[in-house]
């Protein structure tokens, strides 16, 4: 079975735990929204926004600019031919990490290849954010993992693996290591109960 690979532009600013709930008090909550871009212009509009970031100086309002990438094979005649092409997992779409200020909105969906912002409905309205267990199916799937995500998961929740070897299982979680990301998990292969080791970032609750 051929591994898959993720690829993605990620925009990050380092910030310190302290620095950043001064700014959060100051400017408001730091959470995801999905930007609407013309279809295979995705990577295009991410440099332009990450451009703009750097340029006007927004690192504290614009963190991660997100397009997901996945390298698949390519396939012919059902068989594989040795080569590789990427594969966008959300065409038209790009995933913004911001503050949402007035000026951070305008700079945003006035960057060029920006149609819109998802969850806004117009006429001067601001989006609202994607929830918390929406955006961190979409993240995982590149393998983007926050430490906040652990909190939604304790032994004995219901998961899907979601990418990689196991991709499809379900079952149950016996126990999370936060420290490497190992999760056990108890499922059943050919009827019978057995215990697997999978990466967090393959999971998503069911």
């Amino acid at each position: 079975m051929i591994d898959e690979k993720i690829a993605f532009t990620d925009t990050t600013t380092d910030v310190s735990d302290e620095s950043q709930a001064n700014k959060e008090q100051k400017l408001g909550e730091k959470a995801w929204y999905v930007v609407n871009t013309y279809s295979t212009h995705e990577n295009k509009v991410a440099f332009n926004l990450k451009k703009r970031v750097e340029s006007m100086g927004l690192e504290e309002l614009i963190f991660r600019i997100v397009v997901a990438e996945q390298e698949v094979p390519v396939m012919k005649d059902g068989l594989p031919t040795g080569k590789t092409r990427m594969k966008n997992l959300y065409p038209g779409y790009v995933f913004v990490e911001m503050i949402m200020t007035d000026y951070a909105w305008y700079v945003v969906r006035n960057t060029p290849g920006v149609t819109g912002f998802v969850g806004s409905s117009g006429k001067g309205t601001k989006p609202f954010p994607v929830p918390r267990e929406q955006i961190e199916p979409v993240l995982k799937r590149m393998g983007m993992v926050d430490e906040s995500m652990y909190d939604r998961y304790n032994e004995g929740d219901y998961i899907k693996v979601i990418r990689g070897t196991l991709e499809g299982t379900e079952g149950r979680i016996l126990s999370i290591n936060r420290e490497n990301g190992a999760v056990e998990i108890e499922t059943v292969f050919f009827g019978r109960t057995t215990r697997v080791e999978v990466d967090f970032s393959e999971i998503e609750r069911i």
